[in-house]
């Protein structure tokens, strides 16, 4: 095979259709807006949801819930995949599970789920996670190994120094 003989897939590549070139084209004089109205203009059309001036289905429903902004979003991970992924031995944290391809962004923490499928969890690893659930801990105990909760950090605001107040350190 030479450059020259090269080529796209047949039907793998399709023109735009130019529109507004003639009659002949059949896509000529209003290029198939059709005749005025709100569509048929430069910019023209309505927002999404719009439903003509009706209330929208949007504003008809209820307001529903909240979002937490202060949650706390852990990413979990089963024993299986521990099982699966890990050697005796090992210890498991944010690091090695990235490193091994099981997360990819940790967000706020890891929490281990005690869910092993089929069989028993029979791997002695040390896991320091932020969470894990009573039974993937007892699970891990009951294999040889142990299980460290990294806490949580608290976020303190250093003391405010007004001015003529002594200097707090």
């Amino acid at each position: 095979m030479k450059l020259h003989e090269l080529a796209p897939t047949p039907g793998s590549r399709k023109e735009r259709t130019r529109v507004g070139r003639g009659i002949g084209s059949g896509l000529g004089k209003t290029s198939g807006r059709g005749h005025k109205g709100q569509k048929a203009r430069s910019g023209g059309g309505v927002r999404p949801g719009f439903e003509g001036g009706q209330m929208p289905l949007y504003r008809r429903l209820p307001k529903r819930g909240f979002k937490n902004v202060l949650a706390k979003q852990y990413v979990v991970v089963n024993l299986k995949t521990l099982e699966l992924k890990y050697e005796s031995g090992e210890v498991v944290d944010e690091s090695t599970l990235k490193e091994k391809g099981i997360v990819s962004n940790a967000r706020d923490g890891i929490r281990i789920l005690g869910d092993v499928g089929d069989g028993d969890f029979t791997k002695k690893l040390t896991v320091k996670v932020k969470g894990i659930s009573k039974s993937a801990k007892e699970k891990i105990e009951a294999a040889g190994g142990s299980v460290e909760i990294i806490p949580e950090k608290k976020f303190v605001n250093p003391p405010k120094k007004y001015p003529g107040s002594p200097e707090v350190s």
